[in-house]
């Protein structure tokens, strides 16, 4: 990892923004907006529609008639959104690519500070910052220029996400360098949950990672119809296993990218196989084993590591079973290793906010 003094952007570099859209029309004119609200580089909006029944394509082709820097494509069909995203980023012909949902929104002159790095550092293939999560009103930032660049080895950057199972980008906030994603292609529709963590990974096989700590890049809006919340639940019990799962899935295939494979799937599996099982301490703890699916998160960690009874998360979960759910609910000791945790968790949001990836 470095730190490094910010430079200026002093080419005027293009920038493809490729903004899926279904049943997002009323977003669509203020993710457009945003998308061109950049100083110092040329940016072309496509907007692909993915046959949404809302009225949607009409809005995004009022947006391509009065601003020449916007087109849409249109879908007979419904794709769903990997094929979506593919058919707009398969157009792009810029030197850089972000991917913004018509929900999301990019802050004014991210885009720039993004180029700025790339532009100064051509072995940089991705490059994100902090990203705001709200759920109705737009929160008002004074985003001021960035401060630092911190630049990661690709390989060391994806050796930490091994290691910790997370996905530490949303989406919004992260741009491409247009050769890179040429190089590795695009968003692999086997993988509908993860498949912009495994595009990073990816990503980070062939080129280097840079961070912006101090600049938000983008707003993540969070609500019921959200795609992660919709279709895979992964704000709810029920979607436990669907996102540890798919995120395995997205891992293990990205690893295939790497020479030292074996090595990263065999980190990537323990550290799935501890978060499902302290998932399973959990609900013992909080009292949730009748809407958490214990058994399953149970049968994932042991599947994924044959020894995870003979570590600590595995003892832990064995403690808190052998007392029973009456006993181990709220249970003072028990408690304490819960807070110990989430202390944990805290620690990695730190240090992922400062330079981008866990500890």
């Amino acid at each position: 990892m470095q730190t490094l003094e910010t430079r200026s952007l002093t080419t005027r570099p293009l920038v493809t923004v490729v903004i899926p859209c279904y049943n997002y029309g009323h977003f669509l004119p203020g993710a457009v907006a945003s998308a061109l609200d950049q100083e110092g580089v040329d940016v072309e909006v496509i907007i692909v529609d993915d046959a949404s029944p809302d009225g949607s394509a009409e809005v995004a082709r009022g947006l391509a008639d009065r601003d020449s820097r916007v087109r849409l494509i249109t879908h007979a069909s419904n794709k769903r959104h990997i094929l979506t995203y593919n058919d707009g980023l398969d157009e792009a012909a810029g030197d850089y690519v972000v991917l913004l949902s018509a929900d999301d929104l990019l802050t004014k002159n991210s885009i720039t500070r993004a180029a700025a790095l790339m532009e100064q550092h051509p072995d940089v293939g991705l490059v994100y910052g902090p990203v705001v999560i709200f759920n109705d009103a737009v929160p008002e930032l004074g985003v001021g220029d960035a401060a630092a660049w911190i630049l990661w080895e690709g390989r060391d950057w994806a050796r930490r996400l091994f290691g910790s199972g997370v996905n530490v980008i949303k989406s919004p906030e992260a741009i491409v360098r247009g050769s890179v994603l040429r190089q590795v292609g695009l968003y692999d529709p086997e993988h509908p949950h993860a498949g912009d963590l495994q595009m990073w990974l990816r990503i980070a096989a062939v080129a280097d990672v840079g961070y912006l700590p101090d600049s938000v890049q983008a707003l993540y809006r969070q609500h019921d119809k959200n795609m992660h919340s919709a279709i895979f639940a992964t704000d709810q019990a029920r979607g436990m296993i669907t996102d540890l799962q798919h995120r395995l899935d997205a891992f293990t295939t990205a690893a295939a990218s790497f020479s030292n494979t074996g090595e990263l799937v065999a980190s990537i599996r323990r550290a799935e196989a501890v978060e499902a099982m302290d998932l399973a301490s959990r609900a013992l703890v909080w009292g949730h084993t009748e809407s958490w699916p214990v058994p399953a998160l149970l049968n994932f960690a042991r599947d994924c590591d044959p020894a995870i009874d003979r570590t600590a998360a595995g003892r832990a979960y064995s403690r808190r079973h052998a007392l029973g759910t009456r006993l181990s609910r709220r249970n003072p000791l028990f408690v304490m290793r819960e807070k110990i945790l989430s202390r944990r968790t805290l620690a990695a949001e730190r240090r992922i906010a400062d330079v981008g990836v866990p500890g």
